[in-house]
């Protein structure tokens, strides 16, 4: 009897991809756990987690990335799925608006955060801007860190910098839908709002879980955006791992920050799965 021969071709084209996720992903992470849950003596121990919990910055990091979390988030959402819907609308123009959108994917998060701290410093462009125009006497100190400018000018630079993230993957989605769910739906006298909560958005559901548990997870790990534009004026989760390992030289500290920050983002990850969980009829 001749036995079939084992195709090798799918191992070897997965095998790139799996020598990066281990060397460059797990084996990271599982030094870190080390560093976090083990003493220099080799024993475990959650000592460094117990300083991390008692550090005076955890509270005012923990609370300033949350809140971040929660003005962020939706608001790109939203705004990435009125981008999406208005392209897949067709209109005269509305090709170039997927390379209009996607200008910001090409800059980096210490470009963007500096970007826009250029536009809110005391000297920057809003001040000359509104200056000139006779608004103002003199500048206007928005990133006056006793205020909420420093806050909002970090929302402001990710959502310009970030949306785009989740206005590609929405695209992908909604292009992956057939037309004939919305045509049918429009011969038994759905309006345009109707046909879009009662068709577009179960049908789009997976794409939008997709680009939530991204979206989120990138924005529990955001730096270099809090960085540029706060300084040391505002921190987050990320900032005092950074603190940790760069002026305190504790690398203990560090990973168990970042141990926190990966709990925080499998966590998240867990509710946007359970909560918009894709039926398998949907998938049929």
């Amino acid at each position: 009897m001749n036995l079939k021969r084992f195709n090798w071709e799918p191992y070897l084209l997965l095998l790139p991809s799996a020598l990066y996720l281990v060397f460059f992903l797990a084996w990271p992470m599982f030094q870190a756990f080390g560093l976090a849950f083990q003493a220099d003596d080799g024993h475990l121990t959650l000592d460094y987690m117990q300083r991390m919990f008692s550090d005076v910055m955890f509270s005012a990091a923990l609370i300033n990335t949350v809140k971040l979390i929660i003005a962020i988030v939706p608001l790109q959402f939203i705004l990435a799925l009125v981008m999406a819907l208005l392209m897949m609308e067709r209109l005269r123009g509305s090709d170039i608006l997927v390379y209009i959108y996607s200008i910001p994917l090409a800059i980096s998060d210490l470009a963007a955060g500096i970007i826009w701290f250029s536009i809110f410093t005391q000297r920057g462009y809003l001040n000359s801007l509104l200056y000139g125009l006779g608004v103002l006497d003199k500048p206007f100190l928005f990133l006056n860190y006793q205020s909420n400018w420093p806050f909002a000018a970090i929302v402001l630079a990710e959502v310009w910098r970030a949306t785009s993230i989740v206005f590609v993957i929405l695209v992908a989605g909604l292009q992956s839908i057939p037309r004939d769910y919305a045509e049918a739906a429009e011969v038994f006298g759905a309006n345009w709002f109707t046909r879009v909560w009662r068709v577009t958005l179960p049908l789009l559901r997976p794409s939008i879980q997709t680009a939530l548990i991204l979206r989120t997870i990138l924005a529990v790990q955001m730096f270099a955006v809090v960085v540029a534009i706060a300084g040391r004026g505002m921190t987050v989760l990320a900032n005092e791992a950074y603190r940790w390992y760069s002026e305190y030289r504790s690398p203990h500290l560090a990973a168990t920050y970042a141990m926190f920050i990966l709990v925080i983002s499998l966590g998240t990850a867990f509710i946007y799965l359970r909560a918009l969980r894709v039926k398998e009829e949907m998938v049929l």
